[in-house]
């Protein structure tokens, strides 16, 4: 991603009102962000447990999304469809963002399970642990990062495309 100015962050939301936008606090190292190692950008409002963002950077342009978090699911283990990662029942919840434009006023919304913590574009850059008798082809985790990168532009696309 291009590297944005907190003005400019604001600026790109598609489905927040003015009040979500005054209310929204910035990641505590904004200014620290390496925007050149960043598939898409995502955090947690540190001062609305159950809100989040995304932006996403798609043909140069820029757009943000509010999300919603639901409870997390608490025994059984979930897939975040975004990154494709299995994690423990608590670390996926299912978010849900209003859609843009008319759609988004009627309170009509889409939503995926996302990692609770928003980290995706980080957690397919882990390494995962390999059997004794598998053998990591090259480029796979490419494939990874832009399933990652194009499953969550997919997500931002939807709730553009129905204003």
């Amino acid at each position: 991603m291009r590297a944005l100015t907190e003005a400019e962050v604001r600026a790109s939301f598609v489905n927040a009102d003015a009040d979500e936008l005054r209310v929204m606090e910035m990641p505590h190292d904004f200014v620290l962000i390496d925007w050149d190692y960043l598939d898409f950008f995502a955090w947690r409002d540190p001062s609305a447990g159950r809100r989040g963002y995304v932006l996403t950077q798609h043909d140069g342009e820029v757009s943000g999304i509010v999300l919603r978090a639901s409870d997390p699911g608490r025994a059984r283990s979930g897939m975040c469809n975004i990154c494709h990662t299995l994690q423990p029942g608590n670390q996926v919840a299912l978010f849900s963002a209003r859609l843009a434009g008319e759609g988004g006023a009627r309170g009509d919304s889409v939503g995926t399970y996302i990692c609770t913590d928003l980290s995706c574009h980080e957690n397919v850059r882990l390494a995962h642990p390999l059997a004794p008798n598998e053998v990591l082809a090259p480029g796979q985790v490419d494939l990874r990062l832009d399933g990652t990168r194009r499953r969550m532009e997919s997500f931002v696309g939807r709730v553009r495309q129905r204003a």
